[in-house]
């Protein structure tokens, strides 16, 4: 077991690098701004369309999710970047792979959003 902070401690500095790192997304990556702006924009919207609960948390949940893998395929590039600039077919597939993820989810909000929306105006 590798000693560290407990209790409290643990969690106030589990905060604090997650925290940290939602900054170092902010200002290293252009896809997280765009993705937040999106959020900003699209969280007060669901709210007040006249939709049920479970279609309310389904439009906002798509979102965070669409954060969520955007924030695990930068930590992916970073690490793969940390690792060297010289191109590696593993690397690619890698980065590729995070994009592919990100493609995914971003297909899924769209469905969400289109099907959801459909169904309030028709």
């Amino acid at each position: 077991m590798k000693p560290g902070a407990t209790g409290i401690r643990r969690l106030i500095n589990a905060t604090r690098f997650s925290y940290q790192g939602l900054i170092a997304a902010w200002r290293n990556e252009a896809a997280i701004r765009q993705e937040i702006v999106l959020i900003l924009v699209l969280t007060p919207i669901a709210i007040w369309l006249d939709v049920t609960l479970v279609e309310r948390v389904l439009l906002i949940g798509s979102l965070l999710l669409l954060l969520i893998v955007e924030l695990l395929n930068s930590a992916i590039e970073t690490v793969v970047d940390r690792i060297g600039s010289e191109y590696h077919e593993l690397s690619g597939r890698a980065k590729d792979t995070g994009s592919a993820a990100v493609l995914i989810t971003l297909i899924l909000v769209s469905i969400t959003w289109g099907l959801i929306l459909f169904n309030v105006v028709f």
